[in-house]
């Protein structure tokens, strides 16, 4: 009789924030439901299974037959419920306070639906660092799971990866399970034959092992064909009948009962990681595309698998600095979770413990990891995920000023209509940007790159409309390019090349691969060469000024009523030493208003030049009928992605009737204008396609300078929300008895 091995087979299901709605339903409809309902037909099978906080939210009110199921199952010990931080943040992006606040909040969340302890955990992604022991057991966690690959970069070889160890930060113990990766990819790839072979080997040479399998649930109904797979084509029924079939020597079990029946192998401490595809991902483009080649050339080497167990790849935070929007999205986010803890402490006689509970929970939500990082999938370049985090992150931040108003804190200025202006190291560059903040709006500014608005706040709407994206190069491009080379180039949607199995969703993707030369932000200033064409702007070309990506010194000036910023910096146009500066105010009594004042002095005497101010919009989507442009006159001039090149006016406008949103640009010099929209190529889980992130609109003037040698604009940003305001007071109140 073979050995007897223990499987833990662990489901981790999620939906990040922001999601769509009908994505949440199809996945419950592919996925999480009938998987639930092949369960209940195998009583002797058990599973663990995760749901994310912001799944279960939703679950609970749209479909809380499956929360009741899940019980029953739970009640009858075929399910265990696994914990984690509520609204699954990489943990390396949330500061101790939250990890621990997060983990504590989720299990006391679950145990209340469930009526059971939770236990163990799923850690977001499985990025792990070796200070998270201390926070995980601190939230009254005794395990988790984590990929053999930690394992393997801790030098361990696959013969110790068949249990549970112990691992401890700070005093605080933890138990960790090793994932095979094995399992992850026969499962459900594979006939469940080849996971019983595996298995089988692994008892064979290993007395009284544990194996898991923890991966994404997703795979198992959601992912293109694996509803067909799994369940039209029965590979779940099979597989449980396998397992079944081999119960002799095959068993099932939960986690907890593996920690409660078997010892820990032994002591481990392990390396910051991730799974091994993530690692991949983080690393800088050239140097995946430099490991894919390494990996093909020596695939079939004798000594590869040994020499493959000792590669790695990169570190999770660096996604922070090879993507700036995700650092962006951080420094926000600890903004916000500062500002919590410091009033949290203020309130001491907890007199705003339910306006701070809203606020921290509001906070939670804006962590959620997905469109903080980016691999062969979306995540950071979905925008309706980047606007999630910021609604969140600005409904937060509304609350605390509020709070903070009441407290009488000391950097309030009070109720009512007010204005405040400050500067710090606000996204930890090492360099001062400015906030311009009122009751209205919130503007952050960056002196050192360029005296760029890189972000700019709507309270009323909680909308951010500077969460843009840079159109960059990723190794995935080299695949669009070789299949536009080799003529395999699929036109219309659901192509396919059939060298790499490459789904392209829309023709000619190849000729939209543009990279960004500064950021897609705005008061980006640009001076271009005589001749420059929209075409030629739209490809980065045409540049012949300092001024896009210099540094400018700057000033900050208050009253109670307005504040500014004042930028200054002498750059070079040319051959020409030119001083520009640049004011950016908020009035009190200027309502949702920004104005932007340009003075240049030394401008060559009798010598035109270009001057264009580019300006991004975010979050307002493409080709919507009720999502367009305007004139002066108030007329349409077509949906947010039409390119525009217009002769010279004073005003246009972007109208979001969705999100109740009217911006305006008006000039007091009229300008020839320039619009259109940034779009990125990705991948998704259906193939190659472009995305609509941003609508740039550049302004540029033929400037000739006076006597003096001096010119300048004033530019007026109006952001009239009053349609948004309207519609919530049209709704009508709820009346409780």
């Amino acid at each position: 009789m073979p050995n007897i091995i223990r499987l833990s087979l662990v489901f981790h299901n999620h939906q990040p924030i922001g999601n769509f709605e009908g994505v949440f339903e199809a996945a419950y409809q592919d996925s999480y439901a009938p998987f639930l309902q092949v369960l209940r037909e195998y009583p002797d099978i058990k599973v663990v299974i995760h749901n994310s906080g912001s799944l279960v939210e939703w679950l609970v009110t749209a479909h809380p037959e499956y929360i009741d199921g899940l019980k029953e199952l739970a009640q009858r010990g075929q399910i265990e419920i696994l914990g984690g931080p509520f609204y699954e943040p990489i943990l390396a992006c949330i500061p101790r306070r939250d990890r621990v606040g997060q983990m504590k909040l989720y299990a006391d969340y679950l145990e209340g639906l469930f009526g059971q302890p939770i236990r163990g955990m799923w850690v977001p992604e499985r990025v792990w660092e070796q200070n998270f022991a201390a926070d995980i057991a601190s939230a009254g966690i005794e395990f988790t799971v984590l990929d053999d690959t930690h394992f393997r970069n801790a030098g361990l070889s696959p013969e110790q990866l068949l249990g549970h160890y112990l691992t401890e930060d700070e005093g605080q113990l933890l138990k960790i399970f090793p994932i095979a990766e094995r399992l992850r990819y026969t499962i459900p790839w594979q006939d469940p034959q080849a996971s019983i072979d595996f298995l089988r080997d692994l008892a064979a040479k290993n007395p009284n092992a544990i194996a898991v399998c923890g991966d994404d649930g997703e795979k198992f109904g959601v992912w293109p064909g694996t509803h067909d797979l799994v369940f039209q084509r029965g590979w779940l029924r099979r597989f449980f009948d396998a397992l079944r079939a081999n119960s002799d020597w095959l068993k099932t079990t939960t986690l907890s009962e593996c920690v409660d029946s078997v010892p820990p192998v032994g002591r481990c401490f392990l390396p910051d990681s991730s799974y091994r595809e993530m690692t991949e991902w983080v690393l800088p483009p050239e140097r995946q595309l430099s490991l894919a080649a390494l990996s093909k050339k020596h695939a079939d080497d004798a000594d590869w698998p040994e020499f493959k167990q000792f590669m790695r790849g990169g570190f999770w935070r660096n996604f922070r600095s090879k993507y700036s929007e995700s650092n962006e999205m951080y420094a926000r986010a600890l903004q916000v979770s500062s500002r919590l803890e410091e009033l949290t402490r203020l309130d001491s006689r907890q007199e705003h413990h339910d306006r701070l509970a809203e606020a921290r929970s509001e906070l939670y939500r804006g962590q959620c990891n997905c469109p903080y990082w980016h691999g062969s999938f979306g995540g950071l370049y979905l925008p309706h995920l980047r606007n999630a985090i910021y609604q969140h992150l600005i409904a937060a931040d509304n609350i605390l000023e509020e709070v903070a108003g009441q407290l009488g804190s000391a950097n309030h200025p009070g109720s009512g209509a007010w204005v405040r202006i400050d500067s710090d190291d606000f996204d930890f560059d090492a360099r001062k940007e400015i906030r311009l903040a009122s009751d209205r709006l919130v503007a952050f500014v960056a002196p050192a790159r360029g005296g760029h608005l890189y972000e700019l706040d709507l309270r009323s709407i909680r909308h951010n409309l500077l969460a843009t994206l840079d159109r960059r190069f990723e190794p995935y491009h080299e695949k669009i390019k070789q299949a536009a080379l080799d003529g395999s180039r699929q036109s219309g949607t659901g192509g396919v090349d059939p060298n790499g199995g490459v789904k392209f969703k829309q023709p000619d993707l190849d000729q939209k691969l543009i990279y960004d030369a500064t950021p897609r932000k705005s008061l980006v200033d640009h001076f271009l060469a005589d001749g420059t064409s929209l075409d030629d702007f739209q490809r980065g070309r045409g540049e012949i000024g300092d001024f896009a990506l210099g540094a400018f010194q700057s000033l900050l000036r208050r009253s109670v009523k307005r504040v500014e910023a004042v930028l200054t910096r002498v750059g070079r146009v040319g051959p020409h030493s030119i001083k520009l500066t640049k004011r950016i105010a908020i009035d009190a009594n200027g309502g949702t208003a920004l104005e932007i004042r340009y003075l240049f002095e030394g401008l060559p005497p009798n010598e035109p030049l270009t001057f264009a101010v580019e300006l991004n919009f975010a979050g307002l989507a493409a080709e919507a009928s009720d999502r367009y442009f305007y004139d002066a006159a108030g007329r349409p001039l077509g949906q947010l992605q039409s390119v525009l090149d217009l002769p010279e006016t004073n005003r246009l406008g972007l109208v979001d009737e969705w999100l109740g949103l009217d911006a305006a640009i008006e000039l007091s010099e009229p300008a020839k204008l320039w619009a259109f929209p940034i779009q990125t190529v990705s991948n998704s889980e259906g193939g190659f396609e472009t995305v609509h992130q941003s609508c740039a609109v550049v302004p540029h003037w033929r400037v000739l300078a006076d006597q003096g040698g001096t010119w300048g604009v004033e530019i007026t940003l109006s952001l009239d929300t009053s349609a948004a305001q309207a519609r919530t007071l049209a709704r009508p109140s709820v009346v409780t008895a």
